[in-house]
């Protein structure tokens, strides 16, 4: 009986549980929200935004710092990355 059962258990899992589980994944990766042209548009809005409000920040932190010569920035300031936000994936 062992002989038997063995075998249809193996091939059971290999041609109906194996590929109703790449079925089932696919599937859920296909229903997965996607970013739409708007959502991006709005990414890069903030992102912009973002940038000028830390060029606003430095200005004023500069500012600061030439009436006040003990003014220290709580934030380290950052050095010149090589990363290029600008460019797109």
């Amino acid at each position: 009986m062992e002989d038997v059962f063995l075998p249809v258990v193996v091939c059971g899992m290999l041609f109906i549980g194996m590929p109703w589980l790449i079925f089932h994944y696919v599937t859920k990766w296909k229903q997965a929200p996607k970013i739409t042209d708007e959502d991006e548009r709005l990414l890069d809005e903030l992102h912009l935004l973002a940038r000028r409000l830390e060029e606003r920040l430095l200005t004023v932190e500069r500012i600061v710092a030439a009436d006040n010569p003990d003014f220290r920035p709580q934030r380290p300031v950052q050095g010149d990355d090589d990363y290029n936000f600008d460019r797109r994936n």
